[in-house]
């Protein structure tokens, strides 16, 4: 873990630490608060304001399908191999930090570098899709660098979150080389080598270096462009497809949560049109009755789905016509996200810590379907491996007082051998194990 390194016009850490702790609680004429720097005291004061999380992880905008497809489109995506050329030169995955490059609204959308400090910086979020705006997380350099619009460096407890504060960044806004509007920001995040003035000055000059490429690109395109004689007729505006997302975990009836133009509403599901919709949000191929049937019902030739299937049609009809499945096979043709699958994604992406908050139990766990079963053990065979093979002991601990967690030996006694010898956590875990082992 990154040690800190007193900044040139800073307090010391126990200081910043303790003013923290004051501001948090409520004393914000603590006379400790004096000697923060006036940047970061700032940026305390708004982030207390805006009710960001003290210990809470960030939250996940975009997922996998959403994050590739902005991704692709975004007017940053052409820079990252000179991003990379600059920040990360050599061995990336040895860099010794983690380089990101996030939005104007400060969702992170490439996040690049050594792989140890990543698997860790995961654990707190610090992932593609996360958002890390100064609204959500608090203080930290790409939050704060796009609330102030210039390059900022946060040095370990000046984060507003307990769980940034092991870590140092570096952060520059990217603006649009003409109309000078942010694009992006641009990070470095890593340990007190991240935010020295030699850091500072390299994230600068790569920002800058990206729009005068931007810039370049832009010129040269208008000259390759053929000349118009006439400007093309505006195109019509289509009605935006609602966004929709099926929650099933630690609910025994679902909610599909839908957001469009007309703004956000949720449907609660009985538990067999749950079963239902959450067998074909995870078969985007189709499914043919038969096999549907034995999935939700253990009979390939019940004769139950074929009614049921008009009654859940029925329903979304009224409520998501876009999610009426199509028949031969069963299928759906609109998106569907569920927050089993967000779930995996965010391990997927080394999220550990905000995969686990976001994994409030078993998906319906009332529910008898041989599929959902299926999903539900894989789900947790998965959530499980990943933290025993690449997860921090503090979030490791955190799953040891779930459910799913607290009956666990090898994981309690995993967490026994990350822990150092003089924790006092130590002695509650060789109790439980006692107890287990008896």
């Amino acid at each position: 873990m990154p040690t800190w390194t007193e900044p040139r016009d800073g307090a010391s850490r126990l200081l910043v630490e303790r003013a923290h702790d004051e501001l948090v609680a409520g004393n914000a004429d603590d006379p400790r608060l004096a000697a923060i720097r006036p940047l970061v005291r700032d940026s305390w004061s708004r982030s207390l304001a805006s009710l960001a999380g003290v210990e809470g992880a960030p939250t996940l905008d975009l997922d996998a399908e959403a994050l590739a497809a902005y991704r692709s489109a975004h007017p940053l995506a052409g820079a990252l191999e000179l991003i990379r050329s600059l920040l990360l030169p050599g061995d990336a995955l040895d860099s010794g930090v983690v380089v990101a490059l996030g939005d104007a609204s400060g969702r992170l959308l490439w996040v690049e570098g050594d792989r140890r400090v990543r698997a860790l910086t995961g654990d707190m979020g610090f992932v593609e899709g996360a958002n890390w705006s100064e609204d959500v997380v608090g203080t930290s350099a790409p939050g704060t660098a796009l609330a102030l619009d210039r390059s900022v460096q946060i040095h370990g407890p000046e984060h507003y979150n307990r769980l940034v504060q092991p870590w140092s960044c570096t952060a520059a806004p990217v603006r649009d080389p003409e109309t000078r509007r942010i694009l992006g920001v641009l990070d470095v995040t890593g340990g007190p080598e991240a935010a020295t003035a030699q850091a500072q000055l390299l994230v600068d000059a790569t920002a800058r270096a990206v729009e005068g490429e931007l810039l370049v690109a832009r010129l040269r395109a208008r000259g390759e462009q053929p000349r118009r004689s006439a400007p093309r007729p505006a195109r019509r505006s289509t009605p935006r497809v609602p966004t929709s997302t099926l929650r099933v975990l630690g609910r025994d009836l679902a909610m599909l949560e839908l957001r469009g133009d007309e703004g956000e509403r949720s449907v609660e599901l009985s538990e067999r049109h749950a079963e239902l919709l959450l067998m074909l949000a995870t078969h985007r191929q189709g499914l043919a009755g038969d096999r549907l049937a034995e999935l939700v019902y253990g009979d390939p030739g019940s004769e139950s789905l074929r009614p049921e299937m008009v009654r859940l049609k029925r329903v979304l009809a009224e409520a998501a016509p876009h999610l009426v499945p199509a028949s031969r096979p069963y299928r759906l043709e609109a998106p569907l996200e569920t927050d089993l699958q967000q779930m995996l994604s965010l391990l997927d992406r080394g999220a550990h810590r905000v995969a686990l908050a976001a994994y409030p139990g078993d998906a319906l766990p009332g529910s008898r379907a041989p599929g959902v079963e299926e999903l539900r053990e894989t789900a947790l065979a998965a959530l499980r491996e990943s933290l025993m093979t690449e997860a921090g002991v503090d979030v490791l601990l955190a799953f040891a007082d779930t459910a799913a967690g607290s009956d666990d030996v090898e994981l309690l006694r995993q967490c026994l051998r990350m822990l150092p010898a003089r924790s006092p956590r130590r002695a509650g875990l060789v109790a439980r194990l006692e107890r287990l082992e008896l």
